[in-house]
Parts: C-alpha cells; structure tokens; sequence
C-alpha cells in the first residue's frame, strides 16, 4: 500500500471542495488534469452535467456558481487504492447549495467516484462524478425561522 500518495489523493479531493466552495478557480484548476471528465447527477439542474475537460469543468463551476451563491461539500469514508501513477477513490459527499436571490436551498448526499492520474510527480483528478442518493430543493421561505445571517458572497451594502 502507497500510504503518502494516499494521503497526498485526500488532500487533493479536499483542495478541489475547498476551492470550489470558495470560488479559489484557478486553485481548483490545478486539482484536475487537462483531459478531465466530470459527471455530476443533480435534479435540481434539469439535466445531467457532462464535462469532457478541465477547461469546461472550470468554466461551467465558475460561471455557475458566480454571485453570491453558497456551496458546502464535505467528502469523507474515503477509499482510495493506488496503482503506480494511477489510483481510484470513492468518497461520501454532503452538500448543501443556497440561493439567496432565488430564497432557493439544495440539500443532497452522493458516492463520488473518482480516477487520479500522477503528472510530474503531483497527483490531479482525471475523471470525477457522482450519481445522487437523495437530493431536496425547498424554499428558504417555506422553512420556518430560517434566516441567512452571513454570507461571504453578498453584495456590500
């Protein structure tokens, strides 16, 4: 077992959540290989999202969540195995997605399945994706006592 690359892969899965949740694109970037494909499962969108490079995952996240739009994604019971410069991982993903502008919240769980791809001696994801075990939408008006008292993206009044 290669416990540094699989130590290495975790912090790596958990740089792409962290920079995508604080909107860090060039950061987040840096996490996926060139060639990278993505396929994220979410009802609340209308349709399957189906990305076949870095450059679309990126720009399609970035423009996609732009504003003051607050993501969380928390992975855990990681399971990662190693194959020389290759690897897989399957991780448990929590996510919530609020919408101020819309009083709109996602709730949601997953299984990411993930391949990664050692260039250079640096670990990046090559392909990543989940299909959804559950995933809510609710009104934020619709929730009794729900007030949004911080958010890092609102506008400066």
């Amino acid at each position: 077992m290669d416990c540094i690359a699989i130590e290495e892969i975790r912090a790596l899965k958990h740089r792409y959540l962290r920079t995508l949740d604080l909107k860090i694109w060039d950061e987040f970037a840096d996490t996926l290989t060139a060639d990278a494909n993505a396929s994220y499962g979410s009802p609340s969108g209308s349709r399957p999202l189906d990305f076949t490079s870095r450059d679309e995952i990126v720009g399609y996240m970035s423009e996609s969540l732009s504003g003051n739009i607050i993501t969380v994604h928390v992975a855990n019971h990681a399971e990662i195995s190693v194959d020389g410069e290759t690897a897989t991982g399957s991780w448990l993903l929590e996510d919530t997605v609020i919408i101020p502008d819309h009083d709109f919240l996602i709730r949601g769980a997953a299984y990411y399945n993930d391949t990664y791809r050692r260039e250079n001696g640096v670990w990046r994801i090559a392909s990543t994706g989940y299909k959804r075990i559950f995933e809510a939408k609710m009104s934020t008006g619709a929730l009794p006592g729900f007030a949004l008292t911080a958010n890092r993206w609102a506008p400066v009044a």
